[in-house]
């Protein structure tokens, strides 16, 4: 991956200017009065019916972020999604597929490569074995779930706050650190929308959060997958990690504790670095490349020696390459309060779905 050490750089440089209204941010500034005319203009055109806005029998629930960039909202998904089936609740899931190699509308399986139908599709499905489609139109994909799974009682939307010719019924909003950076829309700051905005529910995964909201716990898992399944714990990596820096010290070479070598295809790669870092881990290398990155020129052979330590979400995509790569989980602990709140408003919203249903029944069976 030749340009991967530019494309970071470029991130890294607005992901700062994104901070702060600096000389780049105002430079981008009069750019992003134009982006705001557009995505005001769209909101009009979508209140107005001149863009059509598909309206479905079931809840939509959309987690999503006015920020560009990853603020933790596929591990949101995630956990609504156990939470429901734990409920008993069937929950169907549909994403863009961000980054994918696929067109058009198509089912996520188990089968299914990441880079075919999107690297959080892939996770999502593969933890949770909810039905997940993937389309350039969400409205498109929750359609061609519905009639494929009919039991479906929930649509829960991986993003698309932005995404307006779905109608949703209940709108999450994740946030992390950042907050809303400058709070200049894009290309000089980070929003993808005007802030503030009207939002149900507001949850912030970070340490410090910006404003008020519910506030979730993220951490890693203290295991690590294997491409079989199994688990290692990150106490044993650790201590196998400071066997290899000593023996690497003292000139030894050891059979059984290898450098470690972390990556990670994510917005924040840094973030997952540091967390490793908490477990106690010794990163003898680390390596960021962009996000979403297909792994398709990775070069395994370039760090054989070392122990590969990534992302869940960029193990889909590593595994086949290099099958001994250990995949660390992010763990996300919400609040009971906030389960409360949103299990009150889904309730609500599956009633009057349920009341909708049945009045739409007998409509009919008088009309015939």
């Amino acid at each position: 991956m030749p340009d991967v050490p530019r494309r970071t750089r470029w991130r890294q440089t607005l992901t700062q200017a994104w901070s702060r209204r600096g000389p780049l941010a105002w430079l981008l500034w009069p750019v992003s009065l134009l982006y705001r005319g557009l995505v005001a203009l769209r909101r009009v055109l979508y209140r107005h019916g001149w863009l059509a806005c598909t309206k479905l029998p079931v809840p939509v629930v959309v987690v999503g972020n006015v920020v560009a960039g990853g603020a933790g909202k596929t591990p949101v998904v995630i956990a609504l999604a156990e939470h429901w089936q734990q409920r008993g609740i069937r929950v169907g899931v549909i994403s863009r597929g961000y980054g994918r190699s696929s067109r058009g509308c198509r089912e996520v399986s188990s089968g299914c490569r990441a880079q075919e139908v999107g690297d959080e599709p892939a996770l999502i499905q593969r933890r949770t074995g909810a039905p997940v489609f993937v389309a350039a139109r969400r409205a498109e994909a929750a359609t061609a779930l519905l009639a494929s799974h009919p039991q479906t009682q929930v649509i829960l939307s991986d993003d698309g706050l932005q995404h307006l010719s779905l109608q949703r019924d209940l709108e999450i909003g994740v946030f992390d650190d950042r907050g809303v950076g400058n709070g200049f829309l894009l290309p000089a700051g980070p929003l993808r929308e005007p802030w503030p905005r009207q939002l149900d529910l507001l949850l912030h995964t970070g340490a410090q959060p910006m404003f008020a909201g519910f506030r979730g716990q993220r951490s890693l898992a203290r295991y690590a997958l294997r491409s079989d399944g199994s688990r290692l714990i990150l106490k044993e990596l650790a201590q196998s990690g400071t066997q290899a820096t000593v023996g690497a010290a003292a000139g030894l070479a050891s059979t059984s504790a290898r450098p470690i070598l972390a990556l990670a295809a994510i917005a924040q790669p840094e973030v997952f670095f540091t967390m490793l870092r908490a477990q106690g881990l010794l990163l003898d290398k680390t390596l960021a490349l962009p996000d979403h990155a297909d792994f398709d020129s990775w070069l395994p052979n370039e760090y054989q020696g070392y122990t590969l330590i990534c992302t869940e979400k960029d193990a889909l995509k590593l595994w086949p390459l290099a099958p001994q790569a250990l995949a660390v989980p992010l763990e996300l602990v919400l609040p009971e309060a906030f389960w409360a709140a949103l299990d009150t408003r889904l309730d609500a919203l599956m009633s009057a779905a349920a009341q909708s249903k049945t009045l739409s029944s007998r409509h009919g069976h008088t009309t015939t």
